[in-house]
């Protein structure tokens, strides 16, 4: 367990001293927000002020550094000093509060990251009809924390591990790991059909697009991002195999939609699987999709150790494979 760092105070002592913002502020930098660019720092605490007119006083030079000009890119540090000059707020009606909810288990914590198993139907955050999502949650729930934010998301069906960031610099250090591969995310997903390698790695370009009601899906196209996923047989069953999934690449429904593609889609998938199969399914007990984000293997963002952690399967998955089996 890290030793917490000395703090400047709160992010709600801050929000606080920027409600009334008909006079000059000055805010000091914590650690939270290191390498955070100024103008999204001042749209954080600055609530309710137009982002146009957050940008006209960083040009005009109304927001001053260390006593010094600085344009929208500069990036902060600890210990900044940040002038903020009057800012008109927009009148806006108040969001609603979360409402008290449980919280999703954690299953690591310390002073830079906070990772839970996330249960299936929960949204990582809100919007899409959505109001409140994991973030949301724990937000409300630790009202305490200078910083929280997702490090990589899930879908809304998928269960399992989700890194949540205590820090700015942890997770910007994680954003880099992600990219470079550094981060091993496995999953374990149940396809309809019979597998038939012990191995497979697909790798196909997909291309996000927006349907006609507004939903968002994902497609194989050749103007598509490049995407590689690892798969190996771990059961067959019946006329279904459970397959681990190695991602090594994190674009949107990347297994889901590789998979179906391939002619084994995920069982209870209800964007890209077998519609007529998925309701026998939801009949033999399966009322979700198959999907679990199983184990994550990363190293630390601030100790460099490695952090290995794992979640077994959920109930209602782990019932219906015995199902299948008898």
């Amino acid at each position: 367990m890290y030793k917490q760092p000395s703090r400047n105070g709160s992010s709600a002592q801050i929000i606080n001293k920027m409600n009334d913002l008909s006079n000059v502020s000055s805010v000091e930098v914590g650690e939270e927000s290191e390498g955070q660019r100024v103008d999204n720092f001042l749209m954080r605490v600055c609530k309710g002020v137009p982002r146009s007119h957050i940008y006209r006083v960083l040009r005009t030079g109304e927001v001053r550094v260390n006593s010094r000009r600085v344009d929208a890119t500069y990036r902060l540090r600890p210990g900044d000093k940040v002038r903020i000059p009057p800012l008109r707020k927009a009148h806006r009606p108040a969001k609603p509060a979360p409402p008290t909810l449980s919280l999703p288990p954690v299953v690591h914590e310390d002073d830079a990251l906070l990772v839970i198993d996330k249960p299936s139907g929960l949204a990582v955050h809100g919007g899409s009809g959505v109001s409140f999502g994991v973030i949301e949650r724990f937000r409300a729930a630790r009202p305490q924390l200078r910083f929280l934010e997702l490090a990589h998301r899930l879908d809304r069906d998928t269960s399992g591990l989700l890194i949540l960031a205590k820090k700015r610099s942890a997770l910007t250090s994680l954003h880099a790991a992600l990219r470079e591969g550094r981060v091993r995310k496995r999953y374990l997903a149940l396809v309809v059909g019979a597998w038939p390698d012990e191995e497979r790695r697909v790798e196909l370009p997909l291309k996000k697009y927006v349907t006609r009601s507004g939903e968002r899906r994902v497609s194989v196209h050749s103007d598509g991002r490049e995407s590689q996923t690892h798969f190996r047989k771990e059961r067959s069953l019946r006329d279904f195999t459970l397959l681990s999934a190695d991602l090594l690449t994190g674009r949107t429904h990347q297994i889901r939609v590789q998979l179906a593609h391939v002619g084994f889609p995920v069982a209870g998938d209800d964007k890209y699987g077998d519609f007529e199969r998925n309701r026998a399914l939801a009949k033999q007990g399966l009322s979700r999709m198959f999907l679990h984000a199983a184990e994550l293997e990363f190293a630390h963002p601030v100790s460099r150790e490695p952090v290995v952690l794992s979640s077994p399967l959920p109930e209602p998955l782990s019932r219906f494979l015995e199902s299948l089996e008898r």
